[in-house]
């Protein structure tokens, strides 16, 4: 048996953490060193380490988690409130990236001549990817700075939710045009099938486990356990079952348990674990995925341009949807920055398209180099966007 993986998992905390704590005396937060610790480990400089099952299976679970506490954060009341505008930002939010990243796509002739016949579908392909969003990175960075229950914050969780949604919807139109088995009318009715399912699951969870609170009102283990099954069960229900994101199981699953009187002993449980390891992991492993050594020239152009567009794209979509519902330009530029990060879910579509025949290997490489800078500056841009000026000058 080999047992190096102890040895990778050992410098990927300790790296973490010490650039971490650098990130943090530079006044960022400290995900942008644990981000940047893999890029430094990976394949992009030192090469010391390189992306595996074990570490992505870890990262999974990290990212569940990260996802299950931001639900338990999440003031569900003002969720409610939130809910038009979080769509309205949500669907400009897919909308203009989806556009931009076609135009870029098309502009750049990035497909194969060996699959001319399908460069259009190729280049709308460009345009899904950058459609993603990935809150995990943005909910640390708002827990961090204490923000995940303001009202861009709350705007910011539900439209990056809704998001997911319809980034499914659009993948599988895609999909479905290069893969005849996948049928369309059978995901959407998945999608809500998976939303009915949460709401009686959760409810009935709900209620064993403030009963057993009830039975045994003193906080234990027990109760942290059965959470964190529940989590795990929603998400793979979630994936496995409707074809919906793990990572929207375990943030439902987190909203059902917030109203639970046992609410910040299994929050503080939950962050012990994530701290510990599987938070760690899951941020060096974006940067692990970076490799640069086979980009070209002209590659190198495209990732320049479909980094600005992806960045742009977001904070303009995003930003309108939220000043159309109302936001102060503020808010909605906060909402728009905090939409910019990429991370897993876009990778998991560019894996998807990839096995289908949708993008081609050599453009894999621009597509995580832009997952990962747009999930490396969006934390760097949120503390700047969330920044108070009074407060500042006071000081």
């Amino acid at each position: 048996m080999n047992y190096d993986y102890l040895l990778y998992l050992a410098i990927i905390l300790m790296s973490t953490k010490l650039l971490g704590l650098v990130t943090r005396k530079a006044h960022m937060p400290q995900v942008v060193g644990a981000l940047i610790a893999g890029l430094i480990l990976g394949p992009a400089c030192l090469n010391l380490l390189h992306s595996s099952t074990f570490l992505n299976q870890v990262s999974e679970i990290g990212v569940i988690v990260l996802m299950f506490m931001a639900g338990l954060e999440t003031d569900t009341e003002e969720l409610k409130r939130s809910g038009l505008a979080s769509f309205v930002i949500a669907l400009l939010g897919v909308l203009v990236p989806l556009a931009g990243g076609f135009l870029v796509a098309m502009a750049c002739h990035v497909a194969s001549p060996e699959l001319s016949a399908s460069e259009l579908m190729q280049n709308i392909f460009i345009g899904i990817i950058l459609t993603a969003t990935s809150v995990s990175i943005t909910v640390e960075t708002l827990k961090e700075m204490g923000k995940v229950s303001t009202k861009a914050g709350t705007a910011i969780l539900g439209a990056a939710i809704i998001d997911d949604i319809l980034g499914i919807i659009a993948l599988t139109v895609i999909t479905s045009m290069a893969d005849p088995s996948t049928n369309l009318v059978l995901v959407l009715l998945k999608i809500v099938g998976f939303f009915a399912f949460a709401v009686v699951f959760g409810i009935g969870f709900f209620y064993i486990i403030q009963k057993w609170v009830a039975l045994d009102p003193k906080p234990n283990r027990r109760h942290v356990i059965m959470t964190f099954a529940f989590c795990l069960i929603m998400s793979f229900c979630a994936e496995h079952f409707f074809g919906v994101a793990d990572i929207t199981g375990a943030y439902v699953a987190g909203l059902v348990l917030s109203h639970s009187s046992k609410r910040e002993v299994i929050y503080r449980e939950f962050d012990t674990v994530s701290y510990l390891l599987v938070a760690p992991v899951f941020f060096a492993s974006i940067g692990l995925k970076v490799e640069l050594s086979s980009m070209s020239a002209s590659l190198a152009a495209f990732t320049l341009l479909l980094l600005a567009v992806a960045i742009v794209t977001k904070i303009l979509g995003c930003g309108l949807g939220a000043k159309i519902m109302g936001y102060t330009p503020k808010e909605s530029f906060q909402i728009g920055i905090g939409m910019i990060s990429r991370g897993e879910v876009a990778l998991i579509v560019a894996n998807k398209g990839e096995a289908l025949g949708l993008i081609d290997d050599k453009l894999y490489a621009p597509i995580v180099v832009t997952v990962v800078i747009t999930t490396v500056i969006t934390p760097i841009l949120l503390k700047a966007a969330f920044k108070d000026k009074k407060r500042t000058a006071a000081a």
